[in-house]
């Protein structure tokens, strides 16, 4: 895991990458799908002019996040990122449904459109070899970074490969068997996996914007961290976050009530040493004490062990 200005400059690095490959691409398959009439070439235009907007807005998102925390951003300006992420995907569904509903009308309207020419190929090659590229570099920036925002991007570029790889296809099938009503239903096609994107890209990061967590692994690190504790018992009521690329994490833990306050805080102290050790990249956790045998309280809703031996959350009495 790269440190907090390091990984800045690995986003920043990361969305200057996609921000010039992509114009290069856009501006290329914009010109020819113009002069050439394509529809489905102007829909993979139409796409990587997306991606140009999305890294210009990754551009802008790194000096958000850069920012140390302060009074009105107690817990940091991690979560620009997530917000970013999250209009990066109503983007790509706005671009991803405009193209459907005119690929749609198209279809209705049942005019027949030129085959498109030769060079509409050339053009869709070189875009499946340029984007093929860009993800490889935004997934490993990404990971390095540990970047939702970037590997979002990777994730969208991803799918941009099959998206001109079908183009390809399918405007060379055109060409074969002269059946220009291809070009079209290629477009459709393509939006709707754009939209398809768009959509799962959404889903993920709102359960990072409602402070869900649903990675089971992580809150079996947080209990076993315990276990390896003296002293510390009973970990519930166990609440895992994520801002940006780290966890904030909450727990409440038992130990012997004939303790004093500096032996239980020298407890908790080693419980939230022993969690960091397990779990990467931890922006901040609470150890709330208890004396044995309180761990039963009317609190909010946690996880304990035995939430994730039976799969569900367990709901504290109230």
């Amino acid at each position: 895991m790269v440190e907090s200005n390091n990984r800045t400059q690995v986003v920043r690095f990361a969305a200057l990458i996609a921000l010039v490959g992509n114009i290069l691409l856009a501006v290329g398959k914009l010109a020819f799908a113009y002069t050439s009439g394509s529809l489905a070439l102007l829909g993979d235009g139409i796409d990587t002019s997306t991606d140009v907007l999305i890294a210009i807005m990754a551009l802008a998102i790194t000096s958000i996040i850069s920012q140390p925390s302060d009074k009105k951003h107690p817990w940091g300006h991690g979560r620009a990122e997530t917000v970013g992420t999250v209009v990066l995907a109503f983007i790509i569904l706005l671009a991803g449904s405009q193209l459907a509903l005119s690929a749609l009308a198209e279809l209705r309207s049942g005019q027949v459109r030129q085959i498109p020419e030769t060079i509409v190929l050339y053009v869709t090659a070189s875009s499946v070899f340029g984007k093929l590229l860009l993800a490889l570099s935004q997934w490993k920036l990404g990971k390095k970074a540990n970047s939702a925002m970037i590997l979002a991007n990777a994730k969208n570029m991803t799918g941009d490969i099959i998206i001109s790889a079908s183009v390809f296809i399918g405007i060379g099938a055109a060409r074969i068997f002269s059946l220009p009503i291809l070009d079209p239903i290629i477009a459709l096609l393509v939006g709707i996996w754009i939209v398809k994107n768009g959509l799962s890209i959404f889903l993920e990061q709102n359960l990072e914007l409602m402070d869900g967590n649903a990675d089971d692994a992580l809150y079996h690190s947080l209990f076993e961290a315990v276990k390896t504790v003296k002293g510390a018992g009973n970990p519930h009521r166990a609440r895992i976050r994520k801002i940006a690329s780290a966890w904030d994490i909450d727990l409440d833990i038992e130990v012997d009530g004939s303790k004093t306050v500096c032996q239980a805080h020298a407890i908790a102290e080693k419980v939230e040493k022993a969690v960091r050790e397990r779990i990467p990249d931890v922006y901040d956790i609470m150890v709330h004490v208890e004396p044995a045998g309180a761990g039963q309280h009317p609190e909010q809703y946690g996880l304990c062990a035995d939430d994730l031996t039976h799969h569900c959350r367990q709901i504290n009495d109230t």
